[in-house]
């Protein structure tokens, strides 16, 4: 059938030579042939000739017309053998977003089904928002409530930056480099989330290759290198690995695999290794028929070779979240190399390939959703009631990045049913995983039969029983160590409503302050200036405005100067004709944290501390989320003109040799910096740690200061705080 899709275009052109366009939708529809009956592949050719009127004339940055994206998209869910409508959506996802045809449109033509899932993916054009962050985190939200609704609206928008991702180089440097960040935050973790292993790597492989393209080469250049020099060694272990099975009778199927690039550089930064010191950059895949089959092969191969000690873990008696089940154990081969082997079922793998979609819930006669699907569902009921108790978008946008990275571990519950957790998880957290009321009432626990606080970190294998009392509330204390995003938004949304009365008093006052401080004397508010700011702002009433101000979202002395129409004409200058440091703060005190030295250029977090005004911390400093400090933090920004000198501290592990300080001092000072303070800690006979403090003007500076002292022969390694 597809060549007479190609000849029914070469009518519709009036000409014998197909284009490019004609070629994909000839393609795809030839691929689509493969599982879809021939009516549900007319449906969407038809959706592509609605696509290419809808775009014409579009073309994407890289000079191709518009519609040749779309099709890829299609192309990528046709070779994942998704739904005919999910592919008539994919055909037709951006035709509401970029195109004047409309839902009801689509609706009309392809059926409610297809134009809900297109309107799922559409971003939210129509809206104005304060800032990019605020639209990137509401459109987020919109597609993650499409995606509870129905889970192919992820997919649809997972083959859509996957497309993009393939296309990045028609894009400006900076452009990449943010979307090659947004993917690696969200996408490539929701492709991870459910299952859909192969896409994930890609989007990760990708987005390195663009945010890092300079590494990126370099790990590419070194494997390929490595495979070089060490085919012979992997030969023989394959060729062993196959003789082996053989002898035991095990009917299976060996595969050599090259680790993700994305895999080797992440190990290598968190671990701080060369690529020389990598152990397993490559692997053994062995697939076989059923579990028994998978446990005897593990066997032989410990037979084998012997395992490394701690290298095992059985993700077939208890799988992952999203579903992935293999055996995972590292051995120690022939000449030192280290042999990662992943031993799985055929269908394991193919699921360990498309994850969710390898056991589509609306293909036709499926008797009900697998154990992956209940696992997506739980996840997605469990996004729609963060969704529902987070404050705003933002909130909301964290609170899922959270949830998308775990290292999980498991422990039981009395009657013995498995939780799964992030590691570092604490009592609350399992508390609220059993049930929010559970959470919100929880007392203390017995962990393993022992009484035990709820602090308490948990561990892999333990049996929790959670004591509660009808009395007991969740206190802003827990917020410092609870580790999952359900109880934290579940703490936050209990705390809010507790404390909005408070938050609304202290407001009250702190916007009475600054308000005599502009008229000189204690004045009351007119109605009419609030009305003001609050249609500025975009707000209901007075009493939400105050809130913001008592919880620290907005700042007093700007919402004062509004209401008067004050302008700031220090703006970008301190009250001694000095550049701020710090956007928005002028007439404040403004200092920075010594338990983290933020330089500019470091992404930073202001802080309302009593009696020394905005305290500036680097974002993520442990020393802001201590009890009810989350509620009084701001967001603020560095100036765009700074001038003077910050401290900034680093940590140099160094060989313990004679006259190594006055080298590392002579460095320092060479790259126009002084040292303000230094300490010096003894490791052991041959390695010394040494503290510095020193003066940088930003964060460029500090980093070619670090460059600099890493080229020393003496140092080991070299680190800020």
């Amino acid at each position: 059938m597809g060549a007479n899709y190609a000849n029914l275009f070469e009518v519709i052109a009036g000409d014998v030579s197909a284009s490019d366009d004609e070629t994909r939708i000839s393609d795809l529809c030839s691929e689509l042939e493969t599982y879809l009956e021939s009516v549900q592949v007319e449906e969407v050719y038809k959706a592509y000739l609605v696509g290419a009127e809808a775009h014409e004339g579009q073309r994407r940055v890289s000079g191709e017309p518009y519609i040749s994206h779309p099709v890829a998209v299609a192309r990528i869910l046709a070779e994942m053998r998704m739904d005919s409508n999910s592919i008539i959506a994919a055909i037709l996802h951006d035709v509401i977003e970029d195109t004047p045809t409309a839902k009801e449109e689509i609706a009309a033509r392809f059926g409610d089904e297809v134009a809900e899932l297109v309107d799922g993916v559409s971003k939210l054009t129509q809206m104005d928002f304060r800032s990019k962050a605020e639209a990137q985190a509401e459109n987020f939200r919109k597609m993650m409530l499409a995606m509870v609704k129905d889970i192919r609206v992820i997919i649809i928008k997972l083959a859509d930056r996957l497309h993009n991702m393939r296309t990045l180089d028609a894009m400006p440097p900076e452009k990449r480099r943010r979307i090659a960040h947004e993917t690696m935050d969200i996408y490539a973790p929701i492709a991870n989330r459910l299952g859909i292993f192969k896409m994930r790597h890609e989007l990760l492989d990708l987005s390195i290759k663009a945010a890092y393209p300079m590494r990126y080469r370099a790990i590419d250049s070194a494997c390929k290198e490595v495979v070089g020099y060490r085919k012979e060694i992997f030969n023989t272990i394959e060729a062993a690995i196959r003789q082996r099975l053989k002898e035991s009778g095990i009917d299976a199927t060996v595969k050599y695999r090259q680790k993700n690039i994305h895999s080797i550089y992440r190990k290598m930064k968190e671990k701080k290794l060369s690529f020389k010191e990598l152990t397993d950059v490559f692997g053994v895949r062995i697939m076989t028929h059923s579990v028994d089959d998978c446990y005897r092969v593990l066997g032989v191969m410990h037979n084998l070779y012997k395992p490394l000690p701690g290298k095992f873990k059985d993700y077939l008696a208890i799988p992952k979240a999203n579903g992935y089940q293999s055996l995972h154990s590292s051995l120690f081969g022939p000449h030192g190399v280290a042999i990662e082997v992943q031993i799985r079922t055929e269908e394991m793998d193919h699921f360990a390939e498309s994850g969710i979609a390898a056991h589509w819930i609306y293909k036709e006669g499926d008797g009900g959703a697998t154990s992956a699907q209940s696992r997506a569902l739980e996840w997605l009921k469990n996004l729609l009631e963060m969704q529902q108790k987070s404050g705003s978008s933002q909130e909301f946008l964290e609170s899922v990045k959270v949830d998308l990275f775990p290292d999980e571990i498991y422990v039981f519950t009395p009657k013995g049913d498995i939780k799964k957790l992030p590691r570092g998880s604490t009592v609350v957290d399992f508390a609220y995983a059993v049930h929010t009321d559970v959470g919100n009432t929880c007392v203390a626990a017995r962990i393993d039969h022992q009484m035990s606080p709820l602090g308490s970190r948990l561990y892999n294998g333990q049996t929790i029983e959670i004591i509660c009392s009808e009395a007991s509330r969740p206190h802003p204390s827990w917020l410092d160590f609870v580790h999952t995003a359900k109880a934290r938004t579940n703490i936050r949304h209990f705390l809010k409503s507790l404390q909005k009365a408070e938050a609304i008093t202290l407001g009250q006052r702190l916007l009475q302050q600054s308000v005599s401080q502009i008229k000189g004397r204690d004045v009351a508010i007119p109605k009419a200036r609030f009305r003001k700011v609050l249609k500025q702002y975009n707000m209901s009433d007075q009493k939400e405005l105050l809130a913001e101000i008592g919880l620290g979202n907005r700042n007093s002395s700007l919402v004062a100067k509004a209401m008067y129409d004050i302008e700031d004409d220090t703006t970008g200058v301190d009250t001694a004709g000095k550049p701020l440091a710090i956007k928005g703060t002028e007439g404040m005190v403004v200092s920075f944290a010594k338990c983290c030295r933020p330089v500019p250029g470091d992404a930073i977090t202001g802080f309302m501390s009593s009696g020394k005004g905005i305290v500036i911390h680097q974002r993520g400093c442990p020393n802001i989320t201590e009890r009810g400090k989350e509620d009084r933090q701001l967001s603020v920004q560095w100036s765009d003109h700074f001038e003077g000198e910050y401290l900034a501290y680093m940590r140099v592990q160094v060989a313990n040799q004679r006259g190594v300080l006055a080298t590392l001092a002579a460095t320092i000072a060479n790259m126009s910096s002084n040292i303000e303070h230094v300490n010096l800690t003894e490791k052991d006979g041959r390695i010394s740690t040494i503290e510095f403090v020193v003066t940088v003007t930003d964060r460029i500076h500090l980093a070619r200061i670090m460059k600099k002292l890493r080229s020393l022969q003496v140092v080991n390694r070299i680190w800020r705080r």
